[in-house]
């Protein structure tokens, strides 16, 4: 699938070095994200499964370039849910939210810092 959607993204290159076709790899996979960022550098990726699905910063690292650059992560029910959590008690809806967002946020850019990634 990854080779289908390089072919139709590639005359649709960006001045950035990625196709403005991407694909979607869940975070849970990260061998496959590591064999198709290998084979496809300018490729975008949608990222879901982090968080409440089980994918872990450590988790979507294959999805992006040595700059941190060339995907985007999508974390809709830790977010939207968070003030059910235990780790978010007493924060209403919004305040919660903000919180599991700023904490996800958090999350990737130290271990982006810790493997020596700059964003």
């Amino acid at each position: 699938m990854a080779d289908m959607v390089a072919e139709w993204g590639k005359g649709l290159i960006g001045r950035h070095g990625y196709s403005d076709v991407g694909a979607v790899v869940g975070a849970t996979y990260p061998e496959q994200a590591e064999r198709i960022r290998e084979k496809h550098p300018g490729m975008f990726i949608l990222i879901p499964g982090y968080g409440a699905q089980g994918g872990s910063a450590e988790g979507i690292l294959p999805n992006f370039d040595s700059k941190g650059r060339g995907g985007i992560v999508n974390n809709s029910r830790a977010i939207l849910t968070a003030y059910r959590s235990e780790r978010y008690a007493g924060k209403d809806f919004a305040d919660a939210a903000r919180a599991a967002a700023l904490d996800m946020q958090r999350d990737i850019l130290d271990t982006f810092a810790a493997k020596g990634i700059s964003y």
